[in-house]
């Protein structure tokens, strides 16, 4: 007896050891350089920070911007951001840069279980992280962290304002605190951007807040920037006032191009244009607060701006804007040619410049029919045989920059085919498919061939046919499921068990095939 109870002792420790041991934890590496290391001290500091910070009543808030100088220059201005929220989060987002490393078109998104900070310890969202590493312009570059500080100095400050300032006075459990998501961006064009900011939108829901983490101007012969060397104050108020007139306009270009004309010396401009390149159009900027170093020391010499700046709105559709699963008024006429237009001139314009436009820019004017948040495929063929089929099944923006994106997409990054040529374009024939929100079914016997398309989920794989498939190739409902089966890397029969599925509708429309 007393030796099978030895024997499960040393099991039970074993299985211990081994769940401790797989816990993968980072130590803030700014603890005793960008502010106190021991509790007490760093509390004290934090404790007259917040005091004399003051916020401002704004609704909704789905974003911040807010500084990450050392907690003695900006640490009053991030308060007052912080005391701007007005709902509770289940995850945070920080989206900072990298001052130190190089990484080009990259965005370096760290994979740890919990972040630990003198204040204590909080978790990651490794959920989160793992979708964001499927995408190729994300990676886990670990060494990206532990010099960058960016990211690593908004967690005290979230962890003082939730943990002891919350709405009923009490320290919330593990559970309870929202969890942190790290992105470290690199140097990245405005394509790259864009692209960072289309995945990160599909991900946001109304439990998330986007924390971006930017410094403003940086003044001074230290950062070899002096565009005036009088009324120093004054004009760098006025050049961050700049700065701050591009970001309410809500569009990464304008923002960037202001960037490149004043030179201002914003470290988050990358950051910031991923932010302002997947803002919902219900957002709108709110000014929070604004500060200098200069203003705190009384010495303009080198200075630093700060800027705490909230976005109200929502990142998911209000239900009452949420499309039907069988809408009454689809898509009208005009629309449908309006998406199909779209569509064309889109990837002759990415193929001509090496960019994506806006319906703008190909002189466009919108109706509300096509703003609606709905997901998109977009196919392309060429004398009847498939050129290109890439699109989205959960809708996660406009249904207008939906097709626009798949376009391109389909265009020039469907993995089984080359890139579309410049002088294809004419021969291609467009159709789009606006899809219904998916919906999950009990069983596979519940799709309906014709009318359904349906995902296929198990073991960790997936895949996807548009209603329209099964139809065209002259297959039942069995037949379907098998190639969807192999679709998604599986044997041919994995549907028949152990497998889940997604159903969905799709207004189907498209030009006349091409010869």
């Amino acid at each position: 007896m007393k030796k099978s109870l030895f024997c499960l002792a040393i099991f039970v420790s074993f299985i211990f050891l081994c769940f401790a041991e797989t816990e993968k934890y980072f130590k803030s590496t700014l603890a005793g350089r960008w502010y106190p290391a021991e509790k007490a001290e760093l509390t004290r500091l934090l404790d007259e920070l917040y005091r004399k910070a003051e916020g401002r009543d704004v609704k909704d808030v789905i974003a911040l911007i807010q500084p990450h100088a050392g907690y003695q220059y900006s640490g009053k201005t991030a308060f007052c951001g912080l005391k701007s929220l007005d709902k509770s989060y289940k995850r945070i987002v920080i989206l900072g840069p990298s001052h130190s490393m190089r990484m080009s078109d990259t965005c370096s998104v760290p994979k740890y279980d919990t972040f630990e900070t003198p204040l204590g310890k909080v978790s990651m969202d490794t959920e989160f992280i793992d979708r964001l590493l499927k995408e190729p312009i994300f990676k886990d570059i670990p060494e990206a962290l532990t010099s960058e500080h960016s990211v690593q100095i908004q967690v005290p400050l979230l962890q003082y304002v939730f943990q002891f300032h919350n709405s009923d006075d009490r320290q919330p459990t593990a559970s309870e605190f929202p969890k942190i998501v790290f992105i470290i961006a690199g140097q990245c064009s405005l394509d790259a951007i864009r692209e960072a900011g289309r995945i990160l939108k599909g991900l946001m829901d109304d439990g998330t807040l986007l924390l971006v983490s930017s410094d403003f101007t940086h003044y001074g012969p230290n950062y070899d920037y002096l565009p005036f060397t009088d009324n120093i104050s004054a004009k760098l108020y006025e050049l961050d006032s700049g700065a701050y007139e591009m970001i309410v306009k809500k569009d990464a270009d304008v923002f960037l191009k202001y960037i490149r004309k004043t030179g201002d010396t914003i470290c988050g401009y990358v950051p910031i244009a991923t932010l302002l390149s997947m803002l919902p159009e219900n957002s709108k900027a709110v000014k929070v607060n604004y500060s200098t170093s200069g203003g705190g020391t009384g010495n303009y010499e080198n200075s630093v701006s700060y800027f705490s700046i909230a976005f109200s709105g929502a990142w998911s559709v209000k239900k009452e804007q949420a499309v039907k699963e069988n809408p009454e008024k689809g898509l009208t006429v005009e629309e449908k040619k309006m998406l199909l237009e779209l569509a064309r001139k889109t990837i002759v314009y990415y193929l001509e410049k090496n960019k994506p436009p806006t319906p703008a820019e190909l002189g466009f004017v919108l109706t509300d029919g096509v703003k609606e948040q709905r997901a998109a495929f977009v196919t392309l063929k060429e004398k009847g045989e498939l050129r290109g089929c890439i699109g989205e099944i959960f809708p996660s923006q406009p249904l207008y920059e939906s097709v626009l994106s798949n376009a391109v997409n389909s265009a020039v990054n469907d993995p089984r085919f080359n890139a579309v040529a410049r002088d294809e374009v004419k021969n291609l024939s467009i159709e789009i498919s606006a899809l219904t929100p998916p919906k999950k079914v009990d069983s596979y016997k519940d799709i309906r061939i014709g009318t359904d398309g349906m995902v296929l989920k198990k073991s960790g794989r997936s895949a996807v046919f548009l209603p329209q498939v099964a139809p065209e190739q002259g297959w039942d409902l069995e037949t379907t499921l098998t190639y969807l089966s192999r679709k998604a890397g599986l044997p041919a029969d994995a549907w028949k068990e152990g497998a889940s599925y997604l159903t969905f509708q799709a207004e189907v429309f498209g030009e006349d095939e091409r010869k």
